[in-house]
């Protein structure tokens, strides 16, 4: 019985997949919001037995714990260093205005423990530092309950949502009245953008990849085991309480030393494996959460999302003009951290210059290396 369900948690993101390969409305709604609502449905109408618990929770925690290191494996570390400063300033700034504004809020919101607004801190630096795999990392990091990470995610759709739709429309002649002329910049051809290509999963399920993919699996299976067992040692040396949070730091740093290697980089199936693992843990987390607990946390987490989007936004602007970044490495850097990387080809488009597809796709992976660090430092600290 547990091998099936586990099975079924396994496979059901490949239909999601398929339904929004094939239908517009389920495009629309994207593919990690049809993994919660089924996810959400399944576990709230009785469908999954109690004495499953124990396999819900092992697959979304090591479905996250496998991912991390498969979305950094094909991550280009030296071509960092050849992006266009400006690029780096802006995406440093872009960084720091999150991490202050979630700070203030932690202290600004009422009504909620300090545990409670410090993982709500977290997972916005998290999530607009690197997005989903970094909320995910973060959640297991810090034993975030699942009401309140399902909840927080879902409200992220909506108003990070709004976000998009100004930036694609009205915040880009905005943005060009206000900031710096745009500086092109010459580095397009070696852009990695097929690496993102988010909504081709063909691949994967192509008999002649199976190889790469069990490489992939395998590879990132011996970073996991290896961290585990370091985080262990730390904590009968050390006597640590909670390993988790080391344990993600960990997958962290190991996924971007491997990163270094041009085989590793070379598995381009990395990244969608990552991906898709990241859908089986909305769906399993999902099947965990109750609708009554949901409803509970709605108002805070609006304010708290609403805060960290729109004022580091302002934040970031602001510390743009007095700094001189222009316009489009403003714009194409904020979207990369709030939206994640897989976006930024839509935002390119939308300005009419191609040539900032490599410092957003870049910026953005720089993000997801960044941000467990933040978000789990952060909370730690506001949390002592």
């Amino acid at each position: 019985m547990e091998i099936a369900y586990t099975l079924i948690f396994f496979l059901l993101p490949a239909g999601m997949l398929y339904l929004a390969h094939h239908q517009n409305w389920a495009r629309k709604v994207g593919v990690i919001l049809l993994c919660y609502i089924t996810g959400l449905l399944v576990g709230n109408m009785g469908l999954i037995p109690d004495a499953m618990a124990g396999v819900q929770q092992s697959v979304s925690d090591i479905s996250v714990a496998l991912a991390l290191p498969m979305l950094l494996f094909t991550l280009d570390i030296r071509q960092w260093s050849k992006m266009a400063g400006k690029a780096i300033l802006s995406m440093l700034f872009a960084t720091t205005s999150v991490v202050t504004l979630a700070t203030v809020l932690f202290y600004l919101v009422p009504g909620e423990s300090v545990e409670s607004r410090s993982h709500l801190a977290a997972m916005a630096v998290g999530t607009y530092t690197g997005g989903t795999p970094n909320l995910a990392a973060i959640k297991a990091g810090l034993d975030i309950p699942n009401s309140q990470y399902i909840m927080f995610h879902s409200l992220d759709t909506i108003i990070g949502g709004l976000y998009l739709l100004f930036m694609l429309t009205a915040g880009i002649p905005l943005f060009r009245f206000l900031l710096t002329k745009p500086v092109a910049l010459d580095d397009i051809d070696n852009s990695p953008a097929h690496v993102f290509d988010e909504e081709n999963y063909a691949p994967l399920f192509k008999r002649g990849n199976l190889p790469q993919v069990l490489q992939i699996v395998l590879l990132s299976a011996g970073v996991l085991l290896l961290s585990t067992g370091i985080a262990e040692l730390a904590k009968l040396f050390f006597s640590l309480e909670n390993t988790s949070a080391l344990t993600i730091i960990l997958l962290t740093v190991l996924g971007m030393s491997l990163s270094f290697s041009e085989r590793v980089r070379g598995m381009v199936l990395s990244y969608k494996t990552g991906m898709y693992l990241i859908y089986v843990f909305c769906f399993a987390v999902a099947t965990i959460a109750s609708l009554d607990d949901l409803g509970r946390l709605s108002l805070t987490i609006v304010l708290f999302l609403t805060g960290t989007i729109f004022g580091s936004l302002l934040l970031h602007a602001v510390l743009c003009k007095l700094f001189g970044v222009d316009s489009d490495t403003f714009m194409v850097t904020s979207f990369s951290a709030i939206c994640s990387p897989p976006l930024v080809p839509m935002l390119v488009k939308s300005m009419g210059n191609p040539s900032m597809l490599l410092s957003g796709m870049t910026t953005g992976i720089i993000g997801y290396a960044l941000g467990n660090y933040l978000g789990i430092s952060l909370a730690l600290i506001l949390q002592s």
